[in-house]
């Protein structure tokens, strides 16, 4: 399942993932920090879709209520 995400409230603009039978597959952040998000994409590929979720969900960023992590908790909720 091939997956775009419009993320709120950060600085990444775009995350796309594929995701197969509840293995993440693929992730890339569009914008954003790109050797961080670089890297995030790399260490999930081949890891469980809840529990990642369960491990980036509620993450912060400065100042702000989310994260590019927690967005992509909440891009990869969409695929339960």
């Amino acid at each position: 399942m091939t997956i775009a995400y419009k993320p709120k409230g950060v600085c990444s603009n775009h995350i796309n993932l594929v995701v197969d039978d509840g293995i993440i597959n693929h992730v890339k952040f569009e914008g954003g920090c790109p050797g961080n998000l670089h890297a995030i994409g790399k260490l999930l590929q081949g890891k469980d879709v809840i529990e990642t979720i369960e491990k980036l969900n509620g993450i912060k960023c400065g100042h702000k209520n989310t994260s590019c992590a927690d967005q992509l908790a909440q891009a990869l909720k969409t695929t339960l």
